[in-house]
């Protein structure tokens, strides 16, 4: 059976297989087959592309010397690789409380709990802590059941959510949720998502479909009258921006259904956007958000949920019950990556150094028959290829060969959906830097004409 993955780019392919066998230095050949035998293979990961011995600001380097630029980094390094002040942070943590069980609590995760409810809108000030953005979704789906007496979902297609089997569920992603995942939870509804570029009910624009995307969720509630939660990326990391009013007019549907709002902010989140939160720029608040990813500052695992305060209604229950719920050392660096991105203003930064990297990529633009579209928000931002402007087929093999020679030049990011590279740098990352980059993207595609 042929299965594609759109996640990212092939662990599988001829072109995977190629780039492997230009690998000179013997330790980077010997390190990728020791983690081939050790290591169970998945789709996405193992097999890998190749090693990192160090990461450092936006930089990972390799056991051969080579270094990359990296504007992916599993969307964890908002505040660049290493930052020397959440090192010390964690090194100082470790020395002072290394671990506090979860039904004592600890300073620095009252603190943290403190901190997300400061800088959440509205009313969402009650917070629980997860490992994994994973977990984070799938309490907050615990919430919305508690909360609302129902259990079923509206999600879309193409969303990802995690990969546990309740994320999965909601989940849209076929890597994720088909074949061996199944079956998966019940009353997980989807519909087709925002994608104005690609729209599935095959309107022009936003300027003449009166929101049918949005419409179909609003339907879809009032057919089913007993859904729980709405839960979705404000933004999709591929990155796809929702069209202006999307979000209000779900915001307004979820309230006259009586359905939670659930916001997935785990890659999109802290400032990536170029707001603190993506849903910021569509002037709506949630009743749920969960946070990851960057929350751990690039090196250590901590998710959350930040819920409205009148929605901590699970007492009797164990909704997360996680062994290390309020770990002091990822309380300690969640907390100093915080303030760290307020203190050096990268929220600000990210927003005027991605309005430069769009402005320039959508300039460029015409110079390749092949650039379908450039979309984004902030130090998020993508550029779908295609192999041919007006009929907007999908170039997959294209765009992992543009990918190649942007790794062979010292650039590493992913493909998502197929065909988008899919360009996220930390926001520390300088203005030159910067253009450096997109100048190896816009030279790796001009060698496609």
């Amino acid at each position: 059976m042929k299965i594609t993955h759109t996640e990212g780019e092939s662990n599988q392919s001829s072109a995977r297989r190629a780039w492997a066998a230009k690998h000179p230095n013997a330790a980077t050949r010997d390190l990728l087959a020791r983690d081939a035998d050790a290591f169970l293979h998945q789709s996405l990961s193992s097999p890998c592309v190749s090693t990192i011995a160090r990461a450092e600001g936006i930089w990972i380097e390799d056991t051969g010397g080579r270094r990359y630029m990296d504007f992916h980094g599993n969307s964890v390094h908002h505040i660049g690789y290493g930052h020397p002040r959440l090192i010390a942070a964690i090194k100082d943590q470790l020395d002072a409380l290394s671990f506090a069980p979860r039904r004592f609590t600890n300073e620095p995760a009252v603190q943290l709990a403190e901190k997300l409810g400061q800088i959440a809108p509205g009313d969402l000030s009650k917070v629980l802590f997860t490992t994994g953005g994973s977990d984070a979704n799938e309490v907050a789906l615990k919430i919305a059941r508690a909360a609302t007496g129902r259990f079923k979902t509206i999600s879309f297609w193409d969303a990802f959510h995690g990969a546990g089997f309740g994320a999965a569920s909601v989940g849209g992603e076929a890597t994720f949720r088909s074949h061996i995942a199944g079956p998966m939870l019940p009353g997980t509804e989807h519909v087709a998502p925002f994608n104005c570029y690609r729209c599935p009910y095959n309107h022009p624009g936003p300027d003449t479909c009166g929101l049918a995307c949005a419409g179909m969720v609003d339907y879809v509630l009032g057919r089913e009258t007993d859904v729980a939660a709405v839960i979705a990326e404000p933004m999709r990391a591929v990155p796809v921006v929702p069209p202006p009013g999307f979000w209000k007019q779900v915001r307004a549907a979820c309230d006259r259904h009586g359905a939670l709002l659930i916001m997935d902010e785990i890659p999109t989140g802290l400032g990536k956007t170029g707001r603190m939160f993506a849903f910021d720029h569509d002037e709506v608040i949630p009743d749920i958000v969960t946070l990851g990813k960057a929350l751990g500052g690039g090196v250590l695992p901590i998710a959350a949920v930040i819920a409205r305060k009148d929605l901590d209604v699970c007492g009797d229950f164990a909704i997360g019950h996680y062994t290390h719920e309020k770990n002091p050392v990822t309380a300690r660096a969640a907390l100093t990556t915080l303030q760290i991105i307020e203190d050096e203003g990268l929220v600000e930064r990210s927003a005027a150094l991605g309005a430069h990297a769009l402005e320039r990529l959508r300039a460029f633009a015409p110079r390749s028959r092949f650039v379908g579209d450039v979309r984004g928000r902030g130090l998020m931002f993508g550029v779908e290829i295609v192999e041919d402007r007006a009929t907007r087929l999908e170039a997959p093999d294209r765009a992992e060969r543009i990918y190649y020679r942007c790794l062979e030049a010292g650039l590493s990011f992913k493909i998502s959906a197929g065909c988008v590279l899919t360009l996220s740098p930390p926001l520390t990352i300088s203005l030159e830097d910067l253009d450096r980059a997109l100048s190896i993207v816009e030279t790796a595609i001009l060698a496609e004409s």
